[in-house]
This record gives C-alpha cells, structure tokens and sequence, in this order.
C-alpha cells in the first residue's frame, strides 16, 4: 500500500500522520484500532489477525 493511501486511513480513524514513517504509522493505526502493533516484524504468519488491512504487506 502506498504511503498516501495510508495516511488517508490514518486521517479517516483520526491518526496523526505527521513525520511518521510507513511502520510506524501503520502501528499507530493498529494501536488506535485495539489490534496488536506487529506490523513489519515478521509476524504475518502468526499474528492470527487474518483480517488485517496490512497484512498484504506485512513482513
């Protein structure tokens, strides 16, 4: 997912996109939403969140 649709789900959820980089943007967006902040650490296959917006792109 590119960096401007994030940030436009950010701005929907009411996330302050900032100076954040892509991760830790995403995480704040988990964080908001009660889900674990796992993004990008290679978790994709054990998270158990198989809805996740991110998981797609996640490492």
């Amino acid at each position: 997912m590119k960096m401007q649709e994030i940030k436009e789900i950010a701005k929907q959820r009411g996330v302050k996109a900032g100076t954040l980089k892509k991760a830790e943007l995403i995480k704040s967006i988990q964080r908001m939403e009660g889900n674990t902040d796992c993004y990008g650490e290679g978790k994709a296959d054990t998270c158990g969140q198989d809805q996740c917006l991110w998981r797609e792109d996640c490492d």
